[in-house]
C-alpha cells in the first residue's frame, strides 16, 4: 500500500489504511506500507520522528516504509505542491526495499502517493489500485487554499496520470464517478467500495463523560470534530456561537485553521477548542454532545465525504450538516437517517436546526438512533474490509491461495 497517512494518524484517511494493511497482515499476508511522517491533523511532525529522513518500522505485523517530507503549518498553493513535491522525489529516489508484490493499493490523495504508487506498480509489473478519498483537483479549486486555480490544474494532471494507469479505482461514493470518468478511466473499471466506521462503539455512560468534559446536564452541546482545515468552513460554529451564549459548541481537533479559529472565537466564551480526543475516549465524547456537526463551505460539492461521518453515525447523535445539498456529505446523511441538512455558511439556519432538535428531543432520539442501525447494515468494518479485499482480488484475477 502507498498511503502518506498511516498510524499513528488518528484521522482522515490514516485510519482507514492503518486498518486495511492491518488485517492484510491478519490473514498472513506480508504486508508493507509506503507512507509519509506522521503530521495529519495537525499539519505539525510527530515529535517521536523529528530528525528522521528514513525510517523502517513494524507496526502490528506490518512493514511501514517512512520517507520525510515537507509539512506546511499553513496551506498555500506553493506550500501544498512543496509537500507533493517533496513525497515524490523522496519516494522516487528511495524506493522501498522489498520482495516483489502481488499487487500495489494507494490511498488518493496524497497525489504524490498516486503517481509513486502507479510507479512501482509498473516497474513491478504487477495490478495497481487506487482508492479516491478525495480528489484534491476539486478541492483546490474550491477550499479557498490561495493559487487554487493553478493547483488545480496541477492536481486534475497527476490524479489524471495516476487514475488512468490503473488496473481498477475505488471511489468512496458515487459522486466521485463522473469526475474520474472525465479523467479519461473507462468506467467499467470503477467500482464503489464505501468507508466504513472504524471506531468503536461508545461504553461509558453519557452523564460521566459530560461530567468529565465539564458540559452541564441542561446545556445543549455542539461538537465538530475532526479536521480544522479550510474547506470545512468553521467559521459558520463560531457565527453560530455568538448568536446563542446559552449553546455550547466545541470544535475539538486540530488542523491549519485552528490558530485562524481561536483568534476569530477568543470573545466567544460559549466556544471551546479542545486537542484531539485519545482513541478510547474519543466515541464516547462523540456519544455526550447533544448534536453533533459538520459543515463545509457552500462551494464544496465534491469533495470526499468526510470520514467523521462514519464516527458520528456510530456515536448514535443526531447530525446536523452544514454542507451543500448537491454535495456527497448531504447525501449521506439523507441516506442514513440519522441528521438535517442547513444552508452551508449559514449560522441562524445551523443554530434554529440546534434549538429544534433540543425542543423536541423524541425526534433527536430517533434521528440518533438511526446512525447506529446504518452502520451495521452498510458501514461496518467486516463489510468495509471485504469489499476492499474484493477489488484487490478481481485486479489480481481471483484470490491469491
Amino acid at each position: 500500500m502507498v498511503s502518506t497517512n498511516y498510524a499513528p494518524e488518528h484521522a482522515g484517511i490514516g485510519p482507514y489504511a492503518t486498518q486495511i494493511a492491518e488485517h492484510w497482515a491478519g490473514l498472513g499476508h506480508d504486508t508493507h506500507v509506503f507512507a509519509g511522517m506522521p503530521h495529519y491533523p495537525s499539519w505539525s511532525l510527530d515529535p517521536q520522528y523529528k530528525g528522521a529522513f528514513q525510517r523502517t518500522e513494524k507496526r502490528a505485523g506490518v512493514t511501514v516504509h517512512r520517507r520525510r517530507h515537507t509539512v506546511p503549518g499553513r496551506q498555500t498553493a506553493v506550500k501544498r505542491a512543496a509537500f507533493e513535491g517533496s513525497i515524490l522525489v523522496h519516494g522516487a529516489v528511495a524506493p522501498p526495499r522489498m520482495p516483489k508484490p502481488h499487487a500495489v493499493l494507494a490511498q488518493m490523495p496524497s497525489l504524490a502517493g498516486g503517481v509513486l504508487a502507479a510507479r512501482l506498480a509498473a516497474r513491478w509489473k504487477v495490478p495497481y489500485v487506487p482508492v479516491v478519498q478525495d480528489l484534491m483537483g476539486a478541492a483546490a479549486a474550491q477550499s479557498g487554499i490561495s493559487g487554487g486555480d493553478k493547483a488545480a490544474a496541477l492536481a486534475a494532471r497527476a490524479e489524471a496520470y495516476a487514475l488512468k494507469r490503473a488496473t481498477l479505482v475505488g471511489v468512496i461514493h458515487e459522486t466521485f464517478v463522473d469526475k474520474v470518468v472525465a479523467m479519461g478511466v473507462d468506467p467499467k473499471r470503477i467500482r464503489l467500495v464505501p468507508n466504513w466506521s472504524h471506531v468503536e462503539v461508545p461504553s461509558a455512560p453519557r452523564g460521566e463523560t459530560r461530567r468529565h468534559m465539564g458540559w452541564a446536564p441542561n446545556q445543549t452541546v455542539v461538537l465538530h470534530s475532526g479536521n480544522m482545515g479550510l474547506k470545512q468552513g468553521l467559521e459558520v460554529l463560531v457565527g453560530a456561537a455568538r448568536l446563542d451564549p446559552r449553546v455550547r459548541f466545541v470544535l475539538m481537533g486540530d488542523g491549519s485553521q485552528r490558530s485562524a479559529l481561536a483568534e476569530l472565537s477568543a470573545d466567544v466564551p460559549n466556544l471551546d477548542i479542545i486537542p484531539p480526543a485519545e482513541d478510547g475516549k474519543f466515541p464516547d465524547i462523540l456519544a455526550a454532545a447533544d448534536v453533533l456537526a459538520v459543515t463545509q463551505h457552500a462551494a464544496v460539492l465534491d469533495m470526499s465525504v468526510p470520514s467523521k461521518l462514519t464516527s458520528y453515525f456510530a456515536a448514535g447523535r443526531p447530525v446536523v450538516a452544514s454542507v451543500a445539498a448537491e454535495g456527497g456529505t448531504a447525501q449521506e446523511v439523507e441516506r442514513s437517517g440519522a441528521g438535517v441538512l442547513v444552508a452551508p455558511e449559514d449560522p441562524r439556519a445551523l443554530l434554529k436546526a440546534v434549538h429544534a432538535l433540543a425542543d423536541d428531543p423524541v425526534t433527536a432520539d430517533e434521528l440518533g438512533a438511526a446512525g447506529p442501525r446504518h452502520v451495521a447494515a452498510n458501514l461496518s468494518r467486516e463489510a468495509g474490509l471485504a469489499r476492499i479485499d474484493a477489488l484487490i482480488d478481481e485486479a489480481l484475477g481471483g484470490p491469491l491461495p
